[in-house]
């Protein structure tokens, strides 16, 4: 443990002014959630990506959304039986403790992960390749978004993996039993997203429309 060191002095500050302004002027609210517990209407999964932040986008609370991060906004297929599986516990903890109603997968421009996965997949990455990369593995659940890529230019094709990213993850959603069963009996919906940083844009996935639109202007049901 000899790297653990206290927290920087500017988090400090940064704590102790949130607890002295946000915290004080809403101490009733704090004690609400944590006395009635969480109620999260929606499950959001995200990319780690410090520059999305998914709470700003919605304007949500505390206590609105269960959000799930990790690199490249990636669910992987359901897999039984033993190992770690974060991504999947936090689904189904959601799904099936916390019953929320809804399950958004939230994409991003110019994500890392993507250009990663996109890179390996071209031989542009061997480091990614080895069987020790923890972030080639997991990038190999977007391998099926790449094989499904359109002829274009790298940047074109790049974006174009931003967004299949979301369509893969949200395929890989509904092979989850507890998922397929409460969206049969119409308890949750999926939805897939993904947002432009630069622009401050916001696409839904649309399946009527067989693309991604901007947020509003999907096809009526």
């Amino acid at each position: 443990m000899g790297a653990v060191r206290p927290l920087p002095d500017y988090l400090v500050r940064r704590y102790q002014g949130w607890k002295a302004t946000t915290y004080a002027d809403n101490r009733a609210w704090y004690r609400r959630l944590a006395e009635d517990g969480q109620h999260p209407r929606a499950m959001i999964i995200s990319c780690c990506d410090s520059r999305v932040h998914v709470t700003s986008i919605f304007g949500a609370d505390q206590g609105e959304f269960f959000i799930h991060r990790n690199i490249a906004n990636l669910v992987p297929p359901y897999e039984s039986g033993g190992g770690q599986h974060g991504t999947s516990a936090a689904i189904e903890y959601a799904v099936t403790s916390l019953k929320v109603a809804h399950v958004i997968v939230l994409g991003h421009s110019i994500c890392g992960g993507v250009q990663g996965c996109y890179d390996m997949c071209e031989g542009r990455a061997p480091e990614l390749e080895a069987s020790t990369s923890f972030v080639g593995r997991w990038m190999d659940i977007l391998r099926p978004g790449y094989q499904r890529l359109p002829a274009g230019d790298d940047a074109a094709r790049v974006r174009a993996l931003e967004k299949a990213a979301v369509l893969v993850s949200l395929e890989n959603l509904q092979t989850f039993p507890f998922v397929e069963t409460a969206t049969a009996a119409g308890d949750l919906t999926l939805h897939g997203l993904w947002t432009d940083i630069a622009e401050g844009g916001l696409e839904t996935w649309d399946p009527a429309a067989g693309d991604f639109v901007p947020v509003g202007r999907s096809s009526p049901p």
